[in-house]
C-alpha cells in the first residue's frame, strides 16, 4: 500500500511545530493515521526538524508494530499509538506532543487550565483537562503507553473533540485533531490559552472561570450542530 499521503501530511506538521515556536531542540512529535489502513506516520526519535523529509517518517500499525522505516520511530510512539485508538471513532486522526513553557507550567504545577475568556471556549468547551500522577509501577514498566493510558482514562466522560488537549501531569500537552492542520492548531491555541490565563493568574489571583453562558456561547457557536462561525 502507498502510505505517501500520510508521510507528507506527517512530516509538513512535524515541520510546523519549531514554526509556530511550540518546541524547543527536538521536545515534540506529531503522529498521522489512516483510518482505513490502521496505520499512522509519526516522527522519529531525536531527528532535528530540518532534517525530515516524508521518507524519513515511520510507519507504524495500531498494534504498535513498525511497518516501514529504516530509523526508530519517536520514544512516545505508544501513547500518540493509544490515543488514535480510543478517539479514532471521535474522528481523531493526528496526535501533537510537545513541550510548549506555558502549557507545561500548568503540567507542572498540577492543574487544569480555568477557561477564564472567549478566546479559550472559541476551542475548548471548559477548563483544559489534567490526568493523575503516575504510578511508580506506571513509570518503571511501559511508561509511554500508560502514559497514553491515563489521558484515555481522563477522557472517560469527556468527548475528545470537545476538549482537544490534555496535560499530563508533570509531563506535558498532548493535543489531537481531524486532520495533521487541526492538531496542530489545537497544540498552538493550548500555548496561546495557557500564556493568557498565566497572565490571568499574575493580574488577579482569583480570577473566575468565564460565565457559563458565555462559555457555551462561544464554543456552540464554533462546534456542533448549530454552528454559524466562519465560511462552513
Amino acid at each position: 500500500m502507498n502510505y505517501q499521503s500520510i508521510r507528507e501530511a506527517c512530516c509538513e506538521a512535524n515541520r510546523k511545530l519549531p514554526a509556530t515556536g511550540l518546541v524547543d531542540l527536538t521536545f515534540g512529535n506529531v503522529s498521522v493515521l489512516d483510518p482505513d489502513s490502521g496505520v499512522f506516520a509519526i516522527k522519529p526519535s531525536g531527528v532535528d526538524y530540518d532534517a525530515l523529509t516524508p521518507d524519513s517518517m515511520v510507519l507504524v500499525d495500531l498494534n504498535g508494530e513498525v511497518v516501514e522505516g529504516e530509523l526508530k520511530p519517536s520514544s512516545d510512539t505508544p501513547t500518540h499509538q493509544r490515543l488514535l485508538q480510543a478517539f479514532g471513532d471521535a474522528g481523531v486522526t493526528s496526535v501533537v506532543h510537545t513541550h510548549s513553557r506555558n502549557a507545561v507550567a500548568f503540567a507542572q504545577a498540577g492543574r487544569e487550565i480555568p477557561c477564564f475568556g472567549t478566546t479559550h471556549a472559541d476551542y475548548f468547551f471548559g477548563a483544559v483537562p489534567i490526568t493523575r500522577e503516575l504510578t511508580a509501577d506506571e513509570i518503571q514498566g511501559e511508561y509511554e503507553w500508560a502514559t497514553g493510558e491515563a489521558i484515555v482514562e481522563r477522557f472517560a466522560d469527556l468527548k475528545p473533540l470537545d476538549f482537544p488537549a490534555v496535560l499530563v501531569k508533570s509531563h506535558g500537552p498532548f493535543a489531537w485533531g481531524k486532520t495533521a492542520d487541526k492538531a496542530v492548531e489545537h497544540a498552538l491555541a493550548l500555548e496561546i490559552i495557557a500564556d493568557m490565563a498565566l497572565k490571568t493568574l499574575a493580574a488577579n489571583p482569583s480570577a473566575e472561570p468565564i460565565p457559563d453562558v458565555l462559555l457555551k456561547k462561544h464554543f456552540l457557536r464554533k462546534h456542533g450542530s448549530s454552528a454559524y462561525y466562519g465560511q462552513g
